[in-house]
């Protein structure tokens, strides 16, 4: 690996050998990334091989259910597996969580790509969902313990703050932004001195795109297929990188790669990428 800064991606790729047909290929060529972390794989490790190619080193957690969820994490550099299941044992996350540590010029990173469920309020779909938030919120602080370099990035299914839905009024009912959802949010992201977030019962993880951003709307990670959403830019940002202080600390960039037009897409997600200072 490089001793420039450590780029990090993350995309939930809706299928990855459907993105490969469309386009994600030579985003992945042109962009430069070290290690890219994928949600929605949708295929066999053989196939995410074979797209990604040799030069990659290649991590699978497929889902349980085939042709469903799969997350991989492809880096430059060979990972050490550390840990794949979350939460009980009776829990499936099969394809929705997956850690890998490497090691970059002597420092050893620690990073994970998850895929949170979309849910449905009212039904057991939410019920699965809020139970794989509380393996998160249980494993995180493991996680830190474990390396104060960490990263938990993916497609975690949640809208945060009104900033980071464009129609939020709407969507308060909604699985993706409800007040329970969102609670997950402030209690990860929240410092043990900040009174905004459970009067200090936050985890201090730093949401590094909208530390990057600021307080605008967006932007956004995700727009629906339907409709003009992407062009009136209608979108959620549910995609995310959460740091531990020590790594939000070596941030030099932060991007969100948009495509240019409808038709240039080959996801309904973006990529998500950062630039680590080590």
């Amino acid at each position: 690996m490089p001793s420039r800064p450590l780029r990090i991606a993350t995309i939930n790729a809706n299928g990855i050998r459907a993105a490969f047909r469309k386009g994600m290929g030579a985003w992945l060529e042109n962009r430069d990334v070290d290690i890219l972390a994928i949600q929605e794989v949708r295929a066999t490790t053989e196939d995410l091989q074979a797209l990604l190619g040799d030069e990659w080193d290649v991590v699978h957690d497929p889902a349980t259910a085939k042709g469903r969820a799969g997350v991989a994490i492809a880096s430059r550099h060979r990972a050490a597996i550390h840990r794949v299941e979350l939460g009980p044992g009776d829990m499936d996350t099969a394809g929705r969580w997956l850690e890998a540590d490497y090691e970059v010029d002597g420092t050893v990173l620690t990073v994970v790509s998850a895929y949170v469920h979309s849910g449905e309020a009212g039904t057991q779909k939410q019920v699965d969902k809020l139970a794989f938030l509380d393996a998160v919120e249980a494993r995180l602080p493991e996680l830190q313990k474990h390396n104060e370099l960490a990263v938990v990035m993916g497609d975690l299914n949640v809208g945060h703050r009104t900033l980071d839905i464009r129609n939020w009024k709407g969507n308060v009912k909604r699985a993706g932004f409800l007040p329970q959802e969102r609670a997950y949010f402030d209690r990860i992201l929240g410092a043990e001195d900040d009174p905004r977030y459970n009067d200090g019962a936050g985890l201090g993880w730093v949401d590094v795109g909208r530390r990057a951003a600021g307080e605008v709307d967006g932007p956004y990670t995700w727009w629906s297929w339907r409709g003009k959403a992407f062009d009136n830019d209608s979108g959620w940002r549910i995609d995310y990188q959460l740091a531990t202080p020590a790594l939000a600390a070596k941030v030099a960039a932060y991007a969100v790669d948009r495509a240019a037009a409808y038709d240039e897409r080959w996801s309904d997600h973006t990529p998500v990428v950062v630039d680590y200072a080590l």
